[in-house]
């Protein structure tokens, strides 16, 4: 009985910080697509809509615990590329958001 409370309670736990992983990558998400539609239009608009999808990528990985595979021991920073991530540092507090929660 004392066993199943604490896998009960560490699966709540885990699905807790799935859950806090998954809506920071939704997060990062949101503010990368308001950088593209601020850019729609304009040539940037086509990287823009790359980091898109790579952020896409991190959200499903999150959802499947694989995030560290999918980063392959690069920053979340590195992975989107940090020359576009330098270029739209609105992006930058979602990005720190989703660091911490990986590694809460």
């Amino acid at each position: 009985m004392l066993m199943q409370q604490a896998r009960a309670a560490i699966s709540f736990d885990m699905n807790r910080h799935h859950t806090a992983l998954q809506a920071a990558a939704g997060q990062l998400i949101s503010a990368i697509q308001k950088e593209w539609l601020d850019e729609i239009g304009v040539p940037a608009a086509a990287r823009c809509e790359q980091i898109m999808h790579s952020a896409h990528e991190l959200l499903q990985a999150t959802k499947q615990g694989h995030l560290a595979e999918v980063l392959q021991g690069r920053s979340i920073t590195q992975f989107l590329g940090p020359d576009w991530v330098q270029m739209h540092p609105r992006v930058q507090p979602f990005i720190q958001a989703l660091a911490t929660a990986a590694t809460a």
